[in-house]
């Protein structure tokens, strides 16, 4: 076996029987900075967003999101007629562990409070994030092949917070949105208040 180095600098193992085949590349899209902002929302075509065939995966980070309120929901709901409505209804899993400061709790389990089964709503991606000076939340999302007119729309969100009863806590959610319309915005919010600070940007999968 050898090591070989690819030109968009990705690792690959290489033998005499099989093909390289290099990582994909992650494109920086866009980033938008929270400032007591009630919306952060990602719409095709504005102000430098992309999000449609160009990329079969897109992929959002979320650095320290911190609400105004405290004991609240970061969420997310995706639109296909650019932003006019975000109301996809989506059927997803949502699963946590929590682990406090006193070391007292320790827990893993599903959470079907914060599920949908062909909800239109918003879809939580962690809960009850603390409003304290030091807290947070922190994570990711994949959206897979949005701009498809066959397929429904997957995605995967992994999202750790500093929980307003200190708890630290992993949060896990799963799903599809149902629909074969092309997905051309998303939006993330608060179930409650703003988006008191915090920046999510946006990548492409090359």
């Amino acid at each position: 076996m050898a090591i070989v180095k690819l030109n968009n600098k990705a690792v690959s193992n290489a033998t005499a029987f099989g093909s390289i085949t290099g990582l994909g590349s992650m494109i920086f899209i866009k980033k938008l900075t929270a400032s007591g902002s009630a919306t952060l929302s990602f719409v095709d075509g504005t102000d430098g967003v992309v999000l449609d065939s160009t990329y079969k995966e897109y992929y959002f980070t979320f650095k320290n999101i911190h609400p105004s309120t405290d004991d609240t929901n970061f969420q997310v709901n995706f639109s296909i007629d650019s932003g006019s409505n975000y109301n996809v209804a989506k059927t997803t899993t949502y699963f946590r562990s929590i682990h406090n400061e006193s070391d007292a709790t320790a827990l893993l389990g599903y959470e079907a409070a914060n599920d949908l089964a062909q909800g239109t709503g918003f879809q939580t991606l962690c809960d009850d994030i603390g409003s304290d000076n030091d807290q947070n939340a922190n994570g990711t999302l994949n959206l897979f092949n949005p701009s498809s007119t066959t397929f429904v729309k997957h995605f995967i969100a992994r999202i750790a917070v500093s929980q307003s009863a200190d708890y630290a806590m992993d949060l896990n959610t799963a799903g599809y949105g149902n629909t074969t319309s092309a997905i051309d915005a998303i939006r993330f919010k608060m179930s409650s208040g703003n988006i008191d600070a915090g920046d999510i940007c946006l990548y492409g999968i090359a």
